[in-house]
């Protein structure tokens, strides 16, 4: 049980620092120097930078891809449904192709009606 919890902690920090690099986002850093004088250790330098850094259009592929399949996190009462709705569906689309074959064979398709091109002359 201490395992399922500690990989979905996991998987929420994977999860929220791809985010993060989707979305873009601001870093801070901070670098300090310090030094002896007088047998201390004293500030010399403190340098401060902010770097912005742009969304990365991989780590949006890669979310939106991951939300599109993610079959591993559903129930089996979930799956079952979801089996029983798409061999539904696929029933009504064979059905439906059965009533169009026995009503005489394929329609023809509808004629396109024929383009015009208009050139307009100005005037002068």
């Amino acid at each position: 049980m201490e395992k399922n919890t500690e990989k979905k902690r996991e998987r929420k920090k994977i999860g929220d620092a791809l985010m993060k690099v989707a979305l873009g986002c601001r870093v801070e850093e901070v670098t300090e120097e310090y030094a002896m004088a007088d047998g201390e250790l004293r500030l010399t330098k403190r340098r401060e930078t902010r770097k912005d850094i742009p969304p990365d259009l991989k780590a949006v592929q890669l979310l939106m891809s991951g939300e599109e399949d993610d079959c591993a996190s559903l129930t089996d009462e979930e799956l079952e449904a979801e089996r029983r709705r798409l061999l539904g569906l696929l029933r009504e689309e064979e059905g439906a192709g059965e009533k169009r074959a026995g009503q005489g064979g394929a329609k023809k398709p509808a004629r396109r009606a024929a383009k015009r091109r208009v050139i307009k002359k100005e005037k002068t």
